[in-house]
């Protein structure tokens, strides 16, 4: 399989897809800087789920989740979309940490690790 690479701009793709794996870069709640983290999580969780598909993979491919958060108190908040999300049976290895996001507006990025296939 050769490397393609989704989403081009000067500083990174948005995914990169090589010997059956769909790597993405962490997403941030474009459609949504500000808002509450339910709704961030959403923006984000969807952003996925659109790239997923796009190359050839899905949520229930998911091998590995990183979740960074600008503040941990909002956990519970998250998982609570993210639980809603993940395909029962599905869930991914995952770690989820607090620390300063690039942007203040976001409190939510996650990134992604899959499976290419259906």
């Amino acid at each position: 399989m050769q490397i393609e690479r989704y989403e081009t701009g000067k500083r990174m793709s948005q995914g990169v897809t090589d010997g059956g794996f769909v790597f993405l870069a962490g997403q941030v709640a474009i459609d949504a800087p500000g808002a509450p983290v339910r709704e961030q999580t959403t923006n984000i969780l969807a952003r996925i789920t659109r790239l997923l598909e796009g190359t050839g993979s899905n949520p229930t491919r998911i091998l590995s989740a990183t979740i960074w958060l600008a503040d941990i108190s909002s956990f519970e908040e998250m998982n609570t979309v993210w639980d809603a999300w993940v395909p029962a049976g599905h869930a991914p290895a995952r770690a989820t940490v607090e620390t300063r996001l690039a942007a203040p507006e976001f409190a939510v990025e996650i990134g992604i690790i899959a499976a290419i296939g259906s």
